[in-house]
């Protein structure tokens, strides 16, 4: 329920601060509300991995790259890093604002791979669960 909530969440955010980002390189306009939103964009992410980490466990019984989740988990590593990596520039100045800015879409780019590895994920598990109770309810009717 929780992955439920948060991944819209994520979503939103993410779009927000992409047209903040954006507006920013292009304009060189809202410097302060692209890095905000970065901020809780990774603050969000961080919620949801955390989360999603504690779902897997319950699951599958490991917090993290579960064979059901491996490829995906891969993946969401490279986002955490890349938004780790942009959160460390901020702190310490080792990239300008403009590079910083430029490294927040690489994150929000590997952040659309993962999310689409899971809403891919998600729709395949779902015609998969649709395909196996039609099959189970035509075999039973076939068994007639």
């Amino acid at each position: 329920m929780v992955q439920g909530v948060l991944a819209p969440v994520q979503f939103l955010v993410f779009l927000i601060s992409l047209g903040l980002v954006l507006r920013f390189l292009l304009t060189g306009d809202g410097e302060q509300a692209a890095t905000i939103s970065i901020i809780v964009k990774t603050i969000v992410l961080y919620t949801i991995m955390i989360t999603g980490a504690i779902w897997e466990r319950e699951v599958f019984g490991q917090y993290l790259f579960a064979p059901a989740f491996y490829w995906e988990d891969m993946v969401s590593m490279v986002v955490l890093a890349l938004h780790g990596t942009y959160v460390f520039a901020l702190l310490t100045g080792f990239l300008d604002t403009h590079q910083q800015m430029v490294l927040a879409l690489a994150a929000y780019a590997t952040y659309v791979v993962n999310a689409t590895q899971f809403v891919l994920k998600l729709r395949a598990a779902r015609m998969e669960e649709r395909g196996w109770q039609g099959g189970v309810s035509g075999a039973v009717g076939a068994s007639r």
